[in-house]
């Protein structure tokens, strides 16, 4: 009886040790969170970004015409956003890259054709684990290095915008993400800023559309869906 009575008390310490071993998990991962790991910034927007200037002065210039072409300058940023649970902790996740390249071309009051390039193996987050994730397993960029969108449908802004003002339209194009190209049709804002143009975007991804592998690994459980955000500084050709 004793020898019984003994292995039940040696079966409930084992229990014990495994809750309190689970709640120091989550509240260490609870302080990583919340005071360790980097806050998500604020999601890319034309209302929000602060735009440098290049070499030229170019933010502080005089406006310019909006009609014509213009190329992607420095200040331009594309990344991804996605939600995460770590053991139990709520999160966001967020990478980004400066790697961007692209054109743009307005007549009148219509943007008529617009095609840009990020360079994924170039995207980093807070975190060196999670880029090696990301630039391994989940984005292959040794296979598929860059993503790229080509719009298809002409954008009508209707007025030309004064200079400060934001104004939002809806884009359709083909994006290309690991290999697979798919329409996509996303709100963007655009706004001019001196002698620059901005615009941003949104464009909600499920990776299994684009054949990308579950982000989750080791101990963090991301949704099958998150957001490629982009910010696009231009400038006249």
């Amino acid at each position: 009886m004793a020898a019984k009575r003994s292995w039940q008390w040696w079966g409930v310490a084992a229990l014990l040790v495994v809750l309190l071993a689970g709640a120091a998990i989550e509240g260490g991962a609870y302080v990583y969170i919340h005071y360790i790991e980097k806050q998500a910034p604020k999601a890319l927007d034309v209302t929000t970004a602060t735009t440098p200037a290049d070499s030229s002065g170019a933010a502080s210039a005089a406006p310019v015409p909006v009609a014509g072409a213009w190329k992607v300058t420095s200040g331009s940023l594309v990344g991804y956003r996605v939600k995460e649970v770590l053991f139990g902790q709520n999160a966001e996740a967020y990478g980004r890259t400066s790697s961007v390249s692209g054109t743009l071309t307005i007549s009148g009051t219509s943007v008529d054709g617009a095609s840009f390039t990020a360079d994924l193996t170039s995207v980093r987050s807070d975190q060196s684990r999670r880029d090696a994730q990301f630039q391994g397993r989940i984005m292959d960029t040794a296979r598929f290095p860059t993503a790229t969108f080509v719009l298809t449908s002409p954008i009508d802004f209707g007025t030309v915008p004064a200079p400060g003002e934001a104004v939002t339209e809806t884009a359709t194009g083909k994006l290309t993400l690991h290999g697979v190209t798919r329409t996509v049709t996303f709100p963007v804002k655009a706004k001019r800023t001196g002698a620059l143009l901005e615009v941003s975007g949104q464009i909600p991804v499920t990776f299994a559309d684009y054949q990308v592998p579950n982000p989750s690994f080791a101990g963090v459980t991301t949704k099958d869906h998150g957001i490629l955000e982009v910010l696009l500084v231009m400038k006249k050709s």
